[in-house]
């Protein structure tokens, strides 16, 4: 009987799924002080895409995902010195939080890795990978094998979050574009 409950639990640990690995790291204000240590305060925005809009990322080849986003602006007194954005993209199996920073000329800052929970790949939290981002804009590639350097063994994490940074770029322009944003 002992053995039959031994070899009934081995096989049930057998068949359960691997602990979960998650890590938070950041918050999404310390992500935007990291981005805009200038800024004296940061306030929460929502920009809203419209048909029309979500239409024109369609045409840039972005799927828009959602017509709506919360934006931190950074200020500084009356100024506005850019823009922070959370997502969250899917990386193997589980989600990827990151942050982008946008300055107001549409220039991206180094790209800020707020939470992981995939068990290999973390490495695109590495500063070397998330600094590849800053100065890219709308006019830049985005692509991993590109202009974005791929890592061994997390090239769905590295796929995943720079398709999510392309997506959030072109819907800053396009908002931009259309005065939206200030």
């Amino acid at each position: 009987m002992r053995i039959a409950l031994v070899g009934s639990i081995a096989a049930a640990s057998a068949l359960a799924p691997a602990a979960a690995f998650a890590v938070d790291y950041l918050s999404a204000e310390e992500a935007a002080r990291l981005m805009f240590p200038d800024a004296e305060r940061f306030e929460l925005h929502e920009i809203v895409l419209d048909a029309a809009q979500l239409q024109a990322l369609d045409a840039r080849g972005v799927r828009g995902r959602s017509a709506r986003w919360q934006s931190l602006a950074a200020r500084r007194g009356d100024a506005t010195l850019g823009h922070v954005i959370v997502d969250q993209v899917t990386g193997k199996f589980e989600l990827i939080g990151y942050a982008v920073g946008i300055a107001l000329d549409g220039t991206l800052k180094p790209v800020e890795i707020l939470s992981y929970r995939e068990s290999h790949g973390g490495e695109i939290r590495l500063p070397a990978w998330r600094r590849q981002f800053a100065g890219k804009s709308s006019t830049s590639t985005l692509r991993v094998g590109d202009d974005i350097a791929n890592i061994s063994g997390a090239t769905l994490s590295c796929t995943h979050v720079t398709d999510g940074v392309r997506r959030i770029v072109a819907v800053f322009d396009l908002v931009k574009k259309s005065g939206g944003l200030r």
